[in-house]
């Protein structure tokens, strides 16, 4: 084996170079090439597909505007004990008196605001009428008391200098992290230079707090705050909106400090993330998992309904002359043609109490004036809606195999014996399964993801999930809730597309030839 292998490698190409290492370049040029051939498909695929379902998965968990907000807050709430029933600690409410003061400064405390008024509502409003009271605390009692004692503190250059030796950044932890916040932010809002600016309140309320704790820098002048009158910053909160005086508030902020976090999920399935961990939401808050069963139960129906509408029109369409089936199958793309708006507000019209279908069932003596029927605002207006909207993209798929059925099939099985029925259903329909299985991906696909229609024609009670995550996206604006919504969705119609593949065969499904 040794020697023809050798012998093998021997072989040379007219150029003198190895027979084995030709071919292994040809064929690896022959890959580059057709790699060279898909990827502006692979691209397109990856920017257009992969990466929104990307963003929305780290939308789904991301919490960051918590902790990237209030991030003195947060570290000061980990030694709160949510259980105790009061409110933190006036340490707690300092660090949030700087992070409040540097954010509203941002303008990021009302997205912050927003965020946890998800969760609990009312909190939105409390960040926003607090974030226009902060800049007037009487913390500016501290910056008065350490300007009277030196006039040191009134320069904004020595500020500079104190905050560049090392010695005194170690010596005072929170003034350090007060003044580099301020100097960040003025440089990045403001486009100033610290080192000619006075420092904010704040800088002056840590240094404070600094010199209460024991801490000391000897490069700076010595002040003795111990018979100063403190200034109470949970008063100056409370004063500003009382409900910093509920524990409740806290608790949710400190619930949703993290980084990540699993809210989002939890709250799509009717769950909530509270101090206590996972509990069930209340009974008149839960709508998720109703939504959910609703969007799978009426999209199958949707699909069923079209697969008994649409077989018959397409078994036509496959058997008629030419020029017969060319004019019905207008007919069948004309919805096309046609905006998807108009079409459903034609059925408002057409499905309403006292609506041209009504009219005419009481008109031929069918239904009573007094008792016309509820077409409309409820899961029969959509299903009837929907079917109507999406029934070609069954018709298509159905036509398109029964195109490719022999004929002779059905006239072999006549000959020996079999009724018309008989040859239908052994040897005709089977024929055409792999129609019914695109056609009905297609439609549940689609009627899965429709938010139009539903929200137009279904009321409260033909609403489907897709009306939420529209709804979360455009007004709530509930991106995070928005995205596990559509995560859970997009996990369901997989788990229901593994479950058809295993159950029918995925090979089985063609669009015809």
């Amino acid at each position: 084996m040794t020697d023809q292998t050798s012998g093998a490698d021997l072989l040379t190409t007219a150029d003198g170079k190895s027979l084995k290492s030709s071919l292994n370049r040809a064929l690896r040029r022959q890959k580059i090439r057709a790699l060279m051939l898909i990827a502006p498909l692979l691209l397109f695929i990856l920017i257009s597909f992969i990466a929104p379902i990307f963003d929305m998965l780290l939308r789904s968990v991301e919490n960051q505007i918590v902790p990237d907000t209030i991030p003195r807050t947060i570290e000061a709430l980990e030694e709160w004990d949510a259980d105790t029933g009061e409110a933190p600690s006036e340490e707690v409410f300092a660090a949030f008196y700087t992070d409040l003061a540097i954010a509203e400064e941002y303008k990021t405390h009302t997205r912050l605001g927003s965020r946890l008024n998800y969760e609990k509502t009312g909190i939105s409003s409390m960040f926003r009428s607090t974030g226009r009271r902060v800049g007037r605390f009487d913390t500016d009692a501290y910056t008065d008391g350490f300007t009277d004692a030196d006039a040191a503190f009134a320069d904004p250059a020595q500020w500079a200098a104190w905050m560049a030796d090392d010695a005194v950044r170690a010596s005072l932890p929170l003034t350090t992290d007060a003044y580099d916040a301020w100097a960040l932010l003025t440089v990045e809002e403001n486009n100033d230079i610290p080192a000619e600016e006075d420092p904010a309140d704040f800088v002056y309320t840590a240094l404070y707090r600094d010199l209460m704790n024991g801490n000391t820098a000897a490069a700076m002048p010595a002040v003795d705050v111990s018979a100063w009158e403190p200034v109470v910053i949970s008063e100056q909160f409370i004063d500003a909106n009382d409900g910093w005086a509920d524990p409740e508030v806290w608790a949710t902020i400190k619930t949703y400090g993290g980084t990540y976090t699993s809210g989002y999920f939890l709250n799509s399935v009717d769950l909530q993330l509270t101090p206590d961990g996972v509990e069930t939401r209340p009974e008149d808050e839960r709508i998720y998992i109703t939504l959910f069963i609703r969007t799978i139960v009426l999209s199958i129906l949707i699909t069923g309904s079209c697969i008994l509408l649409g077989y018959p029109i397409a078994y036509l369409l496959a058997n008629l002359p030419l020029r017969s089936a060319n004019v019905l199958m207008i007919l069948v793309l004309l919805p096309f043609w046609t905006s998807l708006l108009v079409r459903t507000s034609a059925w408002k019209v057409l499905l309403q109490n006292q609506g041209v279908i009504n009219d005419i069932l009481v008109w031929i003596g069918i239904v009573a004036d007094d008792n016309r029927l509820e077409l409309i605002n409820n899961a029969t207006g959509t299903i009837i809606a929907m079917t109507h909207i999406l029934l070609p993209f069954m018709i298509l798929p159905l036509y398109s195999v029964m195109k490719t059925i022999n004929p002779s099939y059905v006239r072999a099985a006549k000959s020996m014996g079999a009724t018309d029925w008989t040859a239908f259903w052994r040897v005709y329909f089977p024929n055409s399964i792999p129609g019914i299985g695109a056609g009905s991906i297609l439609v549940f696909i689609l009627a899965i993801g429709y938010y139009i229609t539903p929200e137009l024609v279904g009321g409260t009670k033909g609403v489907f999930i897709s009306n939420r995550i529209a709804y979360h996206i455009s007004s709530s604006l509930n991106w995070g809730l928005a995205a596990a919504l559509g995560s859970i969705l997009l996990v369901l119609v997989l788990a229901l597309y593994w479950l058809y593949d295993r159950l029918v065969g995925i090979d089985n499904v063609k669009l015809g030839g």
